[in-house]
């Protein structure tokens, strides 16, 4: 991230993740929703299967809007008067490490979609092989 200049505008910098998440939330809701579409629901465990997935879409749907509006409301700051900082308290050890902290779970963030994109792009890779002739 680059120096924002302010601290709204970078909370509006910011906002890209939660943005991003709230896409990546919606994404999931749509493909359990789809999946559900190929459930034979005379099987009861395909009918189990389809409530727990009709559950958990709905889930992520709110938690993608929660993600969105927080996006929106955390960009709506980027014109926010910068306020007077107390320096000493800005490097103390509690807010540095809990900034260490937030970068360790965007790392470990990372590493996690690194791997799911793997995973991911095998399944893709199996799903297109089966439609060929």
């Amino acid at each position: 991230m680059e120096n924002p200049g302010t601290c709204g505008a970078g909370l509006a910098e910011h906002s890209a993740l939660p943005a991003k998440l709230s896409e990546l939330t919606a994404s999931v809701a749509d493909n359990l929703e789809l999946h559900m579409q190929a459930l034979d629901l005379k099987d009861e465990r395909s009918r189990k299967e389809h409530d727990a997935y009709a559950q958990l879409a709905k889930q992520h749907r709110a938690i993608a809007a929660s993600l969105q509006a927080t996006a929106t409301q955390m960009a709506s700051y980027r014109d926010l008067p910068m306020g007077r900082h107390d320096q000493h308290t800005m490097s103390s050890p509690n807010v540095v490490e809990a900034f260490e902290r937030f970068m360790k779970r965007e790392q470990e963030l990372l590493a996690l979609l690194e791997k799911s994109v793997q995973r991911d792009e095998t399944m893709l890779g199996s799903m297109t092989a089966a439609r060929r002739p």
